[in-house]
């Protein structure tokens, strides 16, 4: 990255932060928490659901006519490489985000909110990891808050974590003007940086201890939110994260199984078409979760 770049980039990050924390949902509804100080942050993709949320979500409004065959092509093979390499790309992801939300231009927030439920239930619900979900409900069970962190935007992260019982949510927000989107982000993906940049801001607002927080991520990419809190754990570990959290002694949870074959039905992707490949490769792999 040209060393110009660098502080326009810190610059979006934090922005980016402080908007996610900023549209944090809290639901007032709940009983004052015996472990105020402590709380949970989950990343999404990988994490907590098998794959990228933003992929599942785009594949859903393309069954509406959001947008063309070619670009929900585009997002397949985006996806099914995420998927097969195991690690998210910086340059990849720097080079998308100008338009990352673009396909929702001119809708409306109550229309994504509204359709984001019903894509859940098509196709996001049965991708839920088990064993993080599990995770997630022994912090709330220790009267611990439990937020979802994600690059995703802020609208689908809060469905999923009311589906799921959780606290609320934090992730990309995208400009509206007068309920209709614009089609621009607000500040930057909630990404990398832009995540621990989020958790501060929560934690001063929220009154949290991060030493006595826990992190959870799959991808190298989340370090810095990693290494804010007392506890971090790696979940479904990208290569250089198992790395990472085996040498810093850091907690690792594994809860895939099949991979191979995902691998290969991926692989088939890249020849026979995205979508098809990546079709069969869930396929085989929710086969041998059975």
């Amino acid at each position: 990255m040209h060393p110009h770049r660098t502080p326009n980039l810190r610059r979006r990050s934090t922005l980016a932060g402080q908007a996610a924390a900023a549209a944090a949902e809290v639901e007032s509804a709940l009983s004052v928490a015996p472990d105020p100080t402590a709380a949970a942050f989950f990343d999404v993709d990988n994490t907590v659901m098998q794959g990228a949320s933003i992929f599942h979500l785009a594949r859903g409004l393309h069954r509406r006519d959001f947008f063309t065959t070619r670009e929900i092509l585009g997002a397949a093979w985006k996806q099914a490489y995420f998927r097969f390499v195991g690690v998210e790309d910086p340059e990849h992801i720097e080079a998308s985000r100008a338009s990352a939300l673009a396909f929702i231009a001119g809708h409306t927030v109550a229309e994504l909110e509204e359709l984001g439920e019903e894509i859940f239930d098509e196709v996001m619900a049965e991708r839920i990891w088990p064993g993080t979900r599990a995770l997630a409900q022994l912090h709330i069970d220790q009267g611990q808050r439990v937020w979802l962190v994600t690059a995703a935007p802020i609208e689908i992260a809060r469905i999923i974590a009311r589906r799921l019982g959780l606290t609320g949510a934090m992730g990309t927000v995208a400009e509206h003007v007068d309920g209709v989107y614009t089609g621009r982000l607000v500040g930057d993906l909630l990404h990398g940086p832009a995540k621990a940049e989020a958790i501060r801001a929560l934690a001063e607002r929220e009154g949290l201890d991060l030493e006595r927080c826990s992190a959870y991520s799959d991808s190298f990419n989340d370090l810095p939110m990693l290494s804010l809190v007392g506890d971090p754990c790696a979940i479904n570990p990208d290569s250089r994260l198992r790395d990472h959290a085996r040498a810093q002694g850091w907690r690792i949870r594994d809860y895939r199984t099949g991979r191979k074959a995902a691998r290969v039905g991926l692989m088939a992707a890249a020849g026979t078409g995205a979508l098809a490949g990546a079709a069969a490769a869930a396929t085989t792999l929710r086969r041998r979760l059975r």
